[in-house]
């Protein structure tokens, strides 16, 4: 297995208000020095919303206690591809991790049309701007 250094990268996140994403970003922030995180949710109300604010504050605790890393959240959904479009272009992330998903198997089944705007779209939105990260001969996502 390949070590794969993240010090001094620039990581977008998605999902970052979820359990796994919250958890995540803590640990990069603890773990990692110096680190850029950006994380994105939509901090939709299928779960309580509350405990995703929490999470976010949890996270901005832990970034308090690292100041030679940076944390910025942005409350946006990843199946809007000129947000995801102009946040690659601001943060040029080097590092994705998509974690952004409408959970809950049940719910699929009377609401398809939200999974395939969150996990199919929304995932293709993040597939194209990392395609797009190399536009120009710039040095784009490394790994996602």
């Amino acid at each position: 297995m390949q070590h794969i250094d993240l010090k001094g990268k620039r990581i977008f996140v998605t999902g970052a208000a979820g359990f796994i994403g919250a958890n995540l970003v803590m640990n990069l922030l603890e773990t990692i020095s110096p680190v850029t995180i950006i994380g994105i949710d939509n901090l939709n109300d299928y779960y309580d919303v509350s405990i995703k604010e929490y999470r976010l504050k949890e996270i901005n605790k832990k970034a308090e206690n690292h100041p030679e890393s940076s944390w910025t959240f942005i409350k946006a959904d990843i199946s809007d591809k000129s947000v995801i479009n102009v946040l690659f272009q601001i943060y040029k992330p080097e590092i994705v991790v998509n974690l952004a998903a409408q959970a809950g198997v049940r719910y699929s089944i009377t609401n398809p049309d939200v999974y395939i705007s969150s996990n199919l779209n929304g995932f293709y939105n993040i597939l194209e701007a990392c395609r797009h990260s190399y536009d120009n001969g710039a040095k784009g996502v490394e790994r996602l």
